[in-house]
């Protein structure tokens, strides 16, 4: 591993695939599952034994993030069947997906407000 990054090149590129793929996904089922919530997979973590990622949300409207995670909680399942079924020529195992709000922007929101003061 090198200094500057504390994850390999390997999950690093597996990281990039779940995130681009994970992100397809939830634009092409926006409309069937989620009722047309704009849901973004901001970053993706993954374990060193490439068996876990963490998959962060960011979703629009914020009013409708726990009823979203709700959802997505329960089709974590098919979610990562799906996945598999786009990565599973490049992996040797499909990492389980452990979903996470990404609240970032409320905090760079919250310290925005603040210097506006």
């Amino acid at each position: 591993m090198n200094s500057e990054n504390q994850y390999s090149t390997r999950q690093n590129k597996v990281a990039r695939l779940v995130q681009k793929e994970l992100g397809e996904y939830f634009q092409r089922e926006t409309g069937l599952h989620f009722n047309g919530k704009m849901i973004t997979v901001t970053v993706v973590r993954i374990t060193p034994d490439l068996s876990q990622a963490k998959v962060y949300l960011s979703i629009f409207p914020p009013e409708a993030r726990d009823g979203v995670m709700e959802q997505v909680e329960e089709l974590a399942r098919s979610i990562r069947m799906e996945l598999g079924k786009k990565i599973r020529n490049q992996v040797r195992i499909i990492p389980e997906l452990l979903f996470q709000v990404d609240d970032s922007m409320d905090y760079f929101e919250k310290i925005d407000n603040l210097l506006k003061k």
